[in-house]
């Protein structure tokens, strides 16, 4: 497992994928830091990880999409279902490198909690509890588009699939309000991934809220190994 994590990590830094979309998170959670905490005189980082919700929902895609459609157009799956390791060592290798590189790309948030604490004293609990959400939210997204990505060998298909999930999980809030049924409210509002991670905006960290991202994040694992032993991936 410690070697396909290696390898997945390394590849992301090998081409350009893996600089655009860090840069990519800095870049937005810089200007939002800027215009909201810097221009705006505030310790409070509430709403830069509020605005960074739909951002990291439409970059999660682009940093998943590669993971297991490129061995299957490559044609490289075979190889590695052979090597001696098992089916879920090679999913949470993949995994674990992709989160990994999420993280890099949140701590710009720390750093720049880092530079209001030059000048005033954030409150960095709560900072701490915002950043364990985000990290949250990203592990469970990763889990889901890494799903897709193995359904197809087309980088592009898994990238705008996962673009579309995003778009469902930024409207489900919406369906709640315009279904009928109180059971599809119901449902829709527990499935709503703002809902559950708005608290941590507000450094409220909340068991049910926690478990929820990790519940979805180990079943979209759990899938895609599953996937891997019906050998539909190739």
């Amino acid at each position: 497992m410690r070697a396909i994590f290696r390898r997945e990590f390394r590849a992301y830094f090998q081409s350009p994928l893996g600089y655009v979309l860090v840069a990519a998170l800095y870049f937005f959670s810089g200007y939002y830091f800027f215009t909201h905490n810097l221009y705006g005189n505030t310790t409070n980082m509430t709403r830069l990880f509020e605005l960074l919700f739909p951002v990291v929902l439409f970059l999660v895609p682009v940093l998943t999409m590669r993971l297991l459609s490129e061995d299957k157009r490559a044609r490289t799956d075979q190889l590695l279902l052979t090597a001696p390791v098992s089916r879920l060592g090679i999913v949470l290798g993949k995994y674990g490198a992709a989160v990994l590189v999420f993280l890099i790309a949140i701590a710009a948030t720390l750093l720049q909690a880092a530079v209001l604490s030059v000048v005033a004293r954030p409150d960095w609990p709560a900072i701490w509890g915002i950043f364990i959400g985000l990290l949250l939210l990203g592990s469970a997204l990763i889990a889901i588009c890494m799903f897709l990505s193995a359904l197809t060998e087309s980088q592009v298909i898994a990238a705008v699939t996962g673009f579309v999930v995003g778009l469902f999980l930024m409207l489900v809030d919406a369906l709640a309000l315009v279904v009928n049924s109180s059971l599809l409210q119901t449902l829709f509002r527990q499935l709503s991934f703002k809902g559950r991670y708005l608290p941590f905006t507000l450094g409220v960290l909340e068991l049910p809220n926690v478990i929820f991202f990790l519940s979805i994040s180990a079943l979209f694992v759990f899938l895609t190994t599953a996937l891997l032993d019906r050998g539909r991936w190739r």
